[in-house]
């Protein structure tokens, strides 16, 4: 039971860290109309996660409200934003922004 316990304990310390293309990236947190956003720059991509507990069934609300997060972090127009509602990537019209 103990071996479980730390199993279980060591894998959750795992899903807590930033992974992939994002990951070391510096966060910025933007608050816009009610939804929190968590920013993150790598390149020419943007990625925009919703932190807050608003209900969302749609992304059609949340997009421009996550594109307005990326483009004041960034300082550059987003050509778009593909996601779900609170995972959201951004493309950025400025080149090596957060390199």
């Amino acid at each position: 039971m103990r071996y479980l316990v730390i199993s279980l304990l060591l894998l959750l310390a795992a899903c807590t860290g930033k992974q992939g293309h994002f990951a070391g990236a510096k966060l910025t947190r933007v608050s816009l109309e009610g939804a929190v956003f968590e920013v993150r720059l790598r390149g020419n991509l943007a990625e925009a996660i919703r932190i807050n507990p608003q209900y969302a069934p749609r992304l059609g609300p949340l997009r421009a409200l996550a594109e307005q997060a990326m483009a004041a972090v960034s300082g550059c127009e987003v050509t778009t934003v593909l996601g779900d509602q609170a995972v959201m990537i951004g493309v950025l019209d400025c080149p090596d922004v957060g390199a």
